[in-house]
Order: C-alpha cells, then structure tokens, then sequence
C-alpha cells in the first residue's frame, strides 16, 4: 500500500498559489487513475484507488502548510505504513520551474511543509519535488510561492501534472528513479528529434 500526500493550503483563495502545486500533482493523479471521490479524514481529504495493483490512499491535508504533518501522521498510523510507504508531492523554490525530481529523506530546505512532516514522522519518507523557480531575490519569495501561476505557466504545468500523473503506478511499485526518469523524457522530448534529425541528415 501507498500514500502519497499533495501538499497546500486548503481554500479557494490559495487554489491555484505555486506553494499549492502539490495539491494539484494529487489531484492529476485521483483523475488519471478515477480514484474514489474524496472524503474528510486524517485532517484532510482523502481518494482511494489502485496504482499497480497497489491500494494508494491521496491526502490532501487541509491542516494548512504549516501543520501538514499532524494529518501525514494520523494516517500513517492508521494505516500501520513506515515512512517509506509515503511520497510527499511539494513545491521546491530551488529546482527550475516544471523540473521534477526525486528523493528519500534529506532536510526541508525552508519548506514548512516538509519540516512539519518531518516531526511527525521522520525524514525518511520519498519525495517529489516540483520546481516553481526561484524569483531570484529573498524579499520576493513569499510573493512568488504564495502567487497564483501566471496564464502562461499552463504551458509547462499541465503537461507536468499529466506526465506525474501517467508515471504515478511506478510509484506504487517503488520504482522512484523510473518515475523520474519518465516524467522528465515525457517534458524533455526534444534530444531525442534532434537525434533522429542527425541521422536523417547523416543517412543523406
């Protein structure tokens, strides 16, 4: 069994933040997969369905950001996983925008999300880290987490939340490098046309 937690803040207001892409990768997934319609539980919302032949439980906790972990835990315990059962979907100032990347453990990097989780559970949880960029100054971060996406940000975040939600089985049979690697062929198609383009030109 797997849980994967979408990290954001609850409300219409905070919907469509950058802080809130998490909330989106979960809810791509509960689509893709026609998960369960969502109910309260664990101070969040919660989608039942199969990736891989696996039960996979979506949190969403509505805990706001800062205590994310409280609702992470109840359901860790509930359910009796180990942190390696969990994968945290999240924003990461420091990673390019629509740059997608894996880890297990490791520190929270300012994310208060993250940190939460980590007192309640420990670090050792898998992570999908999603890039929104950096503004480039300090005094501008909380600005631009806690700013909506621009329109034309749709360009690169829908076909990331598609390509997340395509890979999420390989989650489920704990293939973490595979997803990864899946998701950045499915954004990053354009070494592979200028490759068959070389050996057209090659083969004249």
């Amino acid at each position: 069994m797997i849980l994967l937690v979408g990290l954001g803040n609850p409300g219409e207001k905070y919907a469509r933040n950058r802080h809130n892409v998490g909330f989106m990768a979960a809810d791509a997934i509960v689509r893709r997969h026609s998960f369960s319609p969502s109910r309260a539980r664990f101070q969040g919302l919660v989608c039942e369905g199969t990736l891989a032949g696996e039960k996979a439980i979506v949190l969403k906790p509505t805990t706001y950001m800062n205590e994310s972990g409280r609702a992470v835990g109840e359901a860790m315990r509930f359910y009796k996983l180990t942190p390696a059962d969990i994968v945290v979907f999240y924003d990461e100032l420091d990673l390019e925008a629509g740059k997608v990347r894996m880890k297990t453990g490791g520190g929270a990097a300012g994310h208060n999300g993250i940190r939460s989780i980590a007192t309640h559970i420990g670090p050792e949880f898998r992570r999908v880290r999603i890039g929104i960029g950096h503004p480039g100054d300090k005094e501008r971060v909380l600005g631009h987490v806690l700013g909506d996406f621009a329109k034309a940000d749709a360009a690169w975040v829908e076909p990331m939340l598609d390509a997340m939600a395509d890979a999420a089985p390989l989650l489920a049979q704990g293939k973490d490098a595979t997803f990864a690697n899946k998701v950045h062929l499915a954004l990053n198609p354009e070494p592979e046309k200028k490759k068959s383009k070389q050996q057209d030109s090659d083969g004249e």
